[in-house]
């Protein structure tokens, strides 16, 4: 009796990766676009036979999951552009030296 209170029943599912039969679930979408990719450039555009249409969406989802096996995140964010920020320390220098604009300000005023 006491064995029992010191337990707490869990969900086994809690933790583990979805799944659709032997098949991760987040592979779906991808497959599904490598399917249609296939579809149409195999046998829309080069006009191969189903065999080769669907060897080659086999190798393409095949290859897919390969990559990104460990998580899609770890192939897909080395595409992501980062920001470059450059420090510098330099000391300020204004573009037009503020004694040759101020004499000609005051040359202008004294000829008008």
């Amino acid at each position: 009796m006491e064995d029992k209170s010191k337990y707490r029943k869990v969900n086994v599912a809690l933790g583990k990766q979805p799944n659709i039969g032997p098949f991760p679930a987040d592979q779906l979408i991808p497959w599904v676009i490598i399917c249609g990719l296939s579809y149409y450039l195999a046998h829309g555009l080069f006009r191969l036979n189903w065999v080769w249409t669907g060897s080659i969406a086999a190798w393409g989802m095949a290859t897919w999951w390969i990559i990104t096996a460990n998580g899609v995140w770890r192939i897909l964010s080395k595409f992501v552009a980062t920001p470059n920020w450059t420090r510098i320390r330099c000391l300020y220098q204004p573009v037009v030296n503020s004694k040759i604009a101020n004499s000609k300000q005051k040359s202008k005023i004294k000829k008008i």
